[in-house]
């Protein structure tokens, strides 16, 4: 019974660890990061920012930080039915529409972190959640996991770089044939 209980734990762990890579590297590194920094960088919500910062009672900015968090978050799980109920190109269009939000709600936060984690249980829940990434990342299946999509990352990168080099020397090629045959023309002419 003990070592079905631990194939079990070991199981849940490898599914918490894939799906936490998976939304930490290909979701949120790839495109919600550099869509908060093209959010941050805009002009509009840096006076926005300002305005959040010196303005904006802190229950009225739980209450914004909290709707637009239920949305993002009912909108993954909508998402996620819409998939594995069979409507995959619905399922994904909800997620991808989500993203952009979700990093609007990581701009907001990081705005008014100051404001929001002077709720205690706000704090609470925070600090929760970053000891069970923590935790997530100090697994030995995590750090295994990572290592071999870090592998998978560069072999992807090595044949990207490849094929473009591939695709340069056909290019100069081309543009060395164009070459001689205006030479030739040229002598002709």
């Amino acid at each position: 019974m003990q070592r079905v209980a631990k194939k079990l734990l070991l199981f849940l762990q490898i599914i918490l660890v894939i799906t936490f890579i998976i939304f930490e590297e290909l979701i949120w590194e790839s495109i919600a990061i550099p869509i908060y920094r093209y959010l941050h960088s805009l002009k509009l919500l840096q006076r926005l920012e300002m305005f959040i910062k010196e303005s904006i009672n802190r229950y009225v900015i739980l209450l914004i930080f909290i709707a637009i968090f239920i949305i993002v978050e009912s909108a993954g799980v909508l998402a996620g039915v819409l998939i594995v109920g069979g409507y995959p190109l619905i399922g994904l269009s909800i997620y991808i529409t989500k993203i952009p939000i979700a990093a609007f709600t990581f701009w907001l936060f990081r705005v008014s972190q100051d404001k929001l984690m002077s709720f205690k249980w706000f704090a609470t829940a925070y600090d929760k959640l970053i000891t069970f990434i923590n935790w997530l990342k100090s697994l030995e299946v995590y750090k295994s996991t990572i290592k071999i999509w870090h592998s998978f990352k560069e072999y992807i990168k090595n044949i990207k770089q490849q094929i473009i080099s591939d695709e340069e020397e056909k290019e100069s090629s081309f543009i060395k044939g164009l070459r001689r045959i205006y030479k030739i023309f040229k002598k002709q002419i």
